[in-house]
């Protein structure tokens, strides 16, 4: 039995297995979150969806292009999610993966449950398979996969939206495997999308969500791939990795499900930068912005490269930047949409404070790395006082889990964002009995 062949049985496998209840409540919010998170992202970016649309002409069809109040072909729908479910950074992930697990999995289910008229629960299942492979694979080649230049939310997130579809459908175990085979060959995802001022980061999940749909086609249709596309000598796993001898990790990897893993995101900003952030709001009351002479940040190495920038050319680039989020908490008291806002990203006061930032990667954070994803600010001010916060586990990670209010209000905050006034309605139905996906997506 070779590596993908094993890899596949241990999937089958998994398919078998009881869903803990807890796992199903998780997995509901997690998809509440994503439709909150598209329809925002939406919202901020439709500008250019406008411009989007005028100019490629999307073909109409059955399906929710969450936001845009439009129906579209199939393939127009998973892209348009997938692209509007990462357009603000708000989606949830997971540390140890360094990988954004949800908008590539329900990009592509939702609008294939409205084809097919999937139940809530069908959906919710599958999605919990996808989440488990997406993970597993991630967490076994970081953060070495990163450092290469790789983003792992394309190239591990077209894995497990594959295998959650073929889930999702009911596909055979020999359909998956073909799926499978062909996201392994369709596998991509460049890191330089967060770089100089790049607005392409949500690309990355449009197209994967677009390219595991394709998997599964080509599935259906008989295609054959590698048989053992993940661990051939250039196979998957060599090509992420650079190397001949990269381990698998098991699943449900210490005992706990991979979407009880993820955060969910209390800052509208890239996850490297929340204790940098938390860290100066709890600051904010010790200091005036105004007396601030500098401050310096502490964190692990990972989070420095492609974050530490004080020039900020536009909201994306203030999204990926741990000095401008942590000047919003300082100033703000929060780091909200609104902080990252293309009028707040000109703002004089908040740019002067950015550059007063430097950060620099401490050796026993990057050891604790990613145990503890930790960050110290030190505020020093113009009359000699120095104030230091430390933050080991920002609010919204498991280990610090938003309550059930706190979840909420932030639903509702990105729905008013997104003008959505059916919030409350998709929020009943997805907490109610026998929904059907259909159902739902006619409220967006």
């Amino acid at each position: 039995m070779n590596r993908t062949e094993s890899f596949l049985k241990e999937i089958g496998e998994l398919r078998e297995r009881e869903i803990p209840a807890g796992v199903i409540a998780r997995a509901k919010q997690s998809l509440l979150d994503y439709l909150a998170v598209a329809s925002a992202g939406a919202a901020f970016q439709r500008e250019k969806l406008e411009r989007y649309m005028a100019f490629a002409q999307p073909e109409e069809g059955a399906f929710t292009a969450i936001g845009t109040g439009k129906k579209l072909a199939l393939k127009e729908a998973v892209f348009l999610n997938g692209l509007n479910g990462h357009a603000l950074d708000f989606d949830d992930g997971t540390n140890s993966g360094i990988i954004h697990l949800g908008s590539p999995i329900f990009s592509l289910l939702l609008p294939l449950a409205e084809r097919y008229g999937i139940s809530l629960d069908t959906l919710l299942r599958a999605a919990v398979i996808g989440y488990e492979v997406s993970y597993t694979v991630a967490v076994s080649i970081q953060p070495g996969h990163k450092a290469l230049g790789y983003h792992a939310t394309g190239t591990c997130g077209v894995l497990g939206a594959s295998v959650a579809a073929c889930c999702m459908l009911d596909f055979t175990e020999e359909e998956l495997c073909h799926a499978f085979e062909t996201a392994c060959a369709s596998a991509t995802g460049m890191l330089s999308v967060l770089d100089d001022g790049s607005e392409l980061k949500p690309y990355n999940v449009a197209k994967t969500a677009l390219l595991a749909l394709t998997s599964i086609q080509l599935a259906k249709a008989g295609f054959r791939g590698n048989p053992d596309a993940l661990g051939s000598y250039r196979g998957y796993l060599k090509m992420m990795t650079g190397k001949e001898d990269t381990e698998l990790k098991p699943f449900l990897l210490k005992g706990s499900w991979a979407i009880m893993k993820t955060y969910t995101k209390p800052y509208a900003s890239c996850r490297y930068t929340h204790p940098s952030v938390e860290a100066a709001i709890r600051l904010r009351g010790k200091v005036r912005p105004g007396d601030v002479e500098r401050i310096d940040i502490k964190t692990y190495s990972l989070a420095v490269s492609g974050h530490d920038h004080t020039e900020i050319p536009g909201s994306y680039s203030a999204k990926m930047s741990i000095p401008y989020a942590t000047a919003a908490g300082l100033i703000y008291g929060k780091a909200g949409l609104q902080e990252f806002s293309e009028e707040k990203v000109r703002d004089p006061e908040i740019l002067a404070l950015t550059r007063k930032i430097r950060v620099e990667a401490d050796q026993v954070l990057s050891d604790a790395f990613p145990g503890i994803q930790a960050a110290s600010v030190s505020i020093h001010t113009a009359d000699g006082r120095t104030l230091t916060e430390r933050v080991d586990f920002p609010k919204g990670e498991p280990e610090n889990p938003l309550t059930e209010k706190e979840f909420r209000e932030r639903y509702n905050g990105l729905m008013a964002y997104a003008g959505q006034t059916a919030g409350e309605a998709v929020y009943g139905l997805v907490y109610g009995e026998d929904a059907g996906i259909r159902d739902i997506m006619k409220n967006l």
